[in-house]
């Protein structure tokens, strides 16, 4: 594959070197409690797939800026890198790729059979607009969502403020300043092995 092509599939996230930035968002029933508690409780459901983003302004387009229904909190969940790595390092892709995959057949019986589903859709500028550039996003399912929530967060913020004041800056015509208070991502490297598995070479 092309490095132009590897580009394309880059992870690029908010981290350090013990952890990394996921995001979610939720209606006021889950991310209050969450928020108070500092970690996931009831109504939030174990019995299905949670799908956690790395990428703000993806987020921002899949919630509308957090004005969607139902996703009007939007938590930045700091992760630790080694949870994040074991996900990734279980994920299997939800298509079919020949170039990752040896047969469709195979990659079926994965896929059916794994904890993680992995999908890159297509990243976001400030304005919503898709770019050639793949955004990840890691499907957690319920096999392995209580180590999410009980092993892998480090912090839970509320950055709805944050995306309330960027989202009133670049409507108000004050890109510039609104890009300012992004979040600063870079891109995450991971293993070979890990890559190839995820379609990324």
């Amino acid at each position: 594959m092309s490095g132009s092509m590897k580009y394309l599939k880059q992870i690029r996230a908010d981290f350090n070197r013990n952890s990394i930035v996921v995001y979610q968002a939720y209606r006021d029933d889950i991310a209050k409690p969450t928020l108070e508690k500092g970690r996931f409780i009831a109504p939030f459901s174990w019995n299905r797939m949670t799908w956690i983003k790395p990428s703000f302004l993806w987020m921002m387009a899949r919630s509308n800026w957090a004005q969607k229904s139902g996703q009007e909190n939007v938590l930045a969940i700091r992760i630790t890198r080694e949870g994040w790595e074991k996900a990734l390092s279980l994920g299997v892709l939800t298509s079919f790729e020949p170039s990752t995959h040896g047969n469709p057949n195979q990659w079926r019986e994965h896929f059916d059979q794994s904890k993680v589903h992995i999908q890159w859709d297509p990243e976001r500028t400030i304005h919503g607009k898709k770019l050639d550039q793949r955004s990840i996003q890691v499907g957690l399912s319920r096999h392995i969502i209580k180590e999410f929530t009980e092993e892998w967060i480090l912090e839970i913020q509320d950055y709805t403020p944050l995306v309330n004041k960027i989202r009133s800056l670049y409507l108000q015509g004050e890109t510039q300043r609104a890009k300012k208070l992004l979040p600063q991502e870079k891109v995450y490297l991971v293993e070979e092995s890990i890559a190839k598995s995820l379609g990324m070479v």
